[in-house]
């Protein structure tokens, strides 16, 4: 009993620390990075599919889908889905990533709705089950200390046959290999982690490079999952799992070379299971 009051309280601390961290001065960040949600907004619309990446190949025709983005920050996936005639939702429980996607739709004249919470506070009312596709991508798994519950949201979000696509770092990466060098010539390897290690670790914010006037990075806590514990976790939940594909470095052909960078995994909501 005490050890799973230990792990209830680790995971009520990771949560409370990653969204005080969240919630502090990413509208800025994202400024920062990709311009004011005007200068933003004209780059998506000159290219939607491009913002989308690999995973808008898992989605085929979008047009007149229900699509749900967890976790979907800034905004800048969900508009690029608008534009291409999906109707989106955005769970995230950052107002400053509420605010500037918000603003990013409005710029690009496009309607999106925006849900502001935890992913796994979602009430009864907006677990529908109509959704036809639900994704997420990029720096999401490693929010949990536990995948279940955020499967469980998945499932009852979905209609029967629904998609659920989840794009993420690959764990070869992200806990097995550190990379030094700037340039694919000088670029060095080394195994130097565990991927077997389920240890909780604080880490800066992903936006933090991005912050101004040299202010203090926020503080997260992450859980790194390795790729059999997701693909398990999602199994488990009663999925079938449709494709796994596991990716190199795409912005280089030779950065990188030889070592997955991401994965994405695409699974089908079945009643049968």
């Amino acid at each position: 009993m005490e050890k799973e009051n230990n792990v209830m309280d680790n995971k009520d601390i990771c949560i409370d620390v990653n969204e005080e961290s969240w919630n502090k001065e990413t509208y800025d960040a994202w400024a920062q990075r990709f311009g004011q949600p005007c200068e933003a907004a004209n780059k998506i619309k000159i290219n939607p599919v491009k913002t989308l990446s690999v995973i808008y190949n898992k989605m085929n025709d979008v047009s007149g889908k229900k699509i749900m983005n967890l976790m979907g920050s800034n905004g800048s996936k969900a508009v690029a889905l608008a534009l291409l005639g999906a109707n989106v939702t955005v769970v995230d429980f950052s107002s400053g990533n509420k605010r500037y996607a918000m603003e990013l739709a409005k710029e690009a004249k496009v309607k999106i709705d925006y849900i502001l919470s935890d992913v796994l506070k979602l009430s009864q009312e907006q677990l529908t089950g109509d959704y036809d596709i639900v994704f997420a991508e990029m720096g999401i798994l490693h929010y949990f200390t536990d995948l279940k519950p955020f499967m469980n949201i998945i499932y009852k979000l979905l209609r029967n046959n629904g998609i659920f696509i989840i794009r993420d770092f690959h764990p070869v990466s992200t806990k097995l290999i550190t990379s030094r060098g700037s340039t694919a010539k000088v670029r060095k390897h080394k195994v130097t982690g565990d991927y077997f290690d389920t240890s909780l670790e604080e880490k800066d914010i992903s936006y933090s490079k991005y912050l101004i006037d040299n202010k203090e990075p926020q503080k997260v806590l992450l859980r790194k999952w390795n790729l059999g514990e997701i693909v398990t976790a999602v199994a488990k939940e009663g999925f079938l799992i449709r494709s796994l594909d596991e990716e190199p470095n795409l912005s280089s052909d030779i950065f990188d070379k030889g070592i997955p960078k991401t994965f994405t995994l695409v699974a089908e909501k079945n009643y049968k299971n």
